[in-house]
């Protein structure tokens, strides 16, 4: 991929977890020169000027000597690398080191091209920096961890290479790289940023995605394992309320119900009116969710096209500004937003599990067991389903309600969207969790049935049976269940549904 003005969520994908290589453009190579010519003549002058030769936060008013630029710099990030916790995983890494190149490399950060250059090299060598998870609150950008990050770029720190954690300076020299040593404006520019957030909130959006499409496919083979109607998602019904989502998703749902033998089934003799909320709601739920999202693919377009470092550089004039672009709160808000939307998914899974297994609600075998009494069948399956959403209750709480001051008050509001950005991603794989178990339960149930579903949804009954064999007994069945979560998670699932 070659790194320029744009980035797209398909692009960072193939990136972080495809190993894409990425190489700097040449324009983008001329506007990062061009603006660290406004940064040599600063340091040749004498004018003080914010973060290039001043101190930081309250000690903006110290002005520092030309001579100690370079060890301004190298403080910088020593002092600031001070983060808590387990290390963030390799795959939030390495997005925080695509975003940090992307932003540099729009030209208003003041850095040398060689910062970019090793940015793109520990991506391209697979060189991760160990980067604790604790230390932002979201607003001069996610400095702690930003900081860790830069760490290694200078030779210091750990770096996760080869399935091993090394030392920095000995992974560098075994591949021939040489540390940085950083320059005026170099280190601010390394930690001024909303990278962390970003990063985490691509890879739970890219994952939200699946989940959603995935919950249409488990909604469907709810509904044909319970003799659910098809009329509440026929197009008239819901154009009355034509929210994009719910129109796509009733769209999705009759794609994966199309052909099947089952729902005619029931035209007569059935003594039911209508189906509980969890089948009937669907397109409204699972759509709400679908639009939130949609929101947050816009948000994150932005973000990528932003320059989120401070101050930033205007080459044509030559000015220097001290703004707000690396408040997190654009990020936060939207984190916050996605927590709720996608732990909703889990929320409603739930209770279709619950449908598919209370005999009273379902006219199924009680907890899809032939033998009830002597075998349990999927009983403590809800119980794990049950316990996940309530977690994902605690986690939906919004972080970016909440602001401490940092910088003897000089930083006086701040997101907290590193908080939210990590609470989504713990939301998304409980999710993942709570639709295996619905899966698995849905295909337990159309096992009981003698009609042929929809193609979507035999399809996906099809492949869960290669990953988990129907549940005649007991048996210790976990380890199908994760399989078929890791298979919602790689998009294998709906791909197989989809006939892909």
């Amino acid at each position: 991929m070659i790194l320029d003005n744009t980035l797209t969520l398909d692009g960072f994908i193939s990136v972080v977890r495809g190993s894409e290589k990425v190489e700097l453009s040449a324009p983008a190579r001329a506007r990062i020169q061009t603006a660290r010519d406004v940064i040599e003549r600063i340091v040749d002058g004498e004018q003080a000027v914010y973060g290039v030769n001043t101190g930081f936060g309250k000690f903006e008013n110290v002005q520092i000597d030309k001579h100690q630029l370079a060890q301004l710099q190298y403080n910088l990030i020593v002092s600031h690398a001070i983060g808590l916790g387990d290390p963030l995983p390799d795959e939030v890494v390495r997005g925080m080191l695509l975003l940090r190149a992307q932003s540099l490399a729009l030209g208003h950060s003041g850095v040398r091209a060689e910062v970019v250059e090793l940015l793109l090299a520990f991506l391209n060598h697979g060189i991760h920096p160990r980067v604790p998870a604790q230390g932002s609150v979201g607003a001069s950008g996610d400095l702690a961890p930003l900081a860790h990050l830069a760490l290694a770029l200078i030779g210091l720190g750990e770096v996760d290479y080869g399935g091993q954690v090394r030392p920095s300076a000995e992974v560098l020299a075994e591949l021939g790289l040489t540390p940085l040593t950083l320059q005026a404006k170099e280190g601010l520019a390394l930690i001024n940023g909303t990278q962390l957030m970003g990063s985490v909130l691509a890879l739970a959006l890219a994952d939200a995605r699946t989940l959603l499409d995935t919950a249409n496919l488990a909604a469907a083979m709810t509904v044909e394992a319970k003799y659910g109607s098809h009329r509440p998602f026929q197009p008239d019904v819901v154009g009355l309320r034509p929210h994009p989502g719910a129109v796509a998703v009733a769209g999705e749902l009759r794609a994966h119900l199309a052909g099947s033998d089952i729902a005619p089934s029931h035209l007569t003799g059935d003594g039911r009116v209508q189906d509980a909320y969890s089948l009937r709601a669907v397109p409204q739920v699972h759509g709400a969710s679908w639009d939130v999202l949609a929101h947050a693919e816009r948000v994150l377009a932005t973000e990528f096209a932003s320059v989120t470092d401070n101050p930033l550089i205007f080459p044509d004039t030559g000015e220097v500004v001290s703004g707000g672009n690396f408040h997190g709160q654009p990020l936060a808000v939207t984190v916050d937003a996605l927590k709720v939307a996608v732990a909703e998914l889990g929320s409603i899974s739930e209770r279709r599990t619950e449908q598919l297994l209370n005999p009273a609600l379902s006219g199924l075998p009680a907890f899809l067991t032939p033998q009830g009494g002597l075998n349990s069948g999927f009983m403590i399956a809800q119980y794990t389903s049950a316990a996940l959403v309530s977690e994902n209750k605690v986690l939906s709480h919004p972080a970016s309600v909440d602001t401490i001051p940092t910088s003897a008050n000089q930083e006086d509001h701040v997101s907290m969207g590193a908080h939210g950005a990590r609470q989504l991603r713990d939301i998304v794989n409980n999710v993942a969790g709570v639709l295996a178990i619905e899966l698995a339960c849905a295909a337990q149930g159309l096992d009981f049935q003698e009609l042929t579903p929809g193609v979507g949804v035999d399809r996906a009954w099809k492949y869960i049976r290669t990953l988990m064999p129907t549940l005649e007994g007991d048996r210790y069945f976990r380890p199908e269940v994760l399989r078929i979560r890791e298979a919602v998670l790689s998009g294998e699932l709906i791909a197989a549904a989809r006939g892909e």
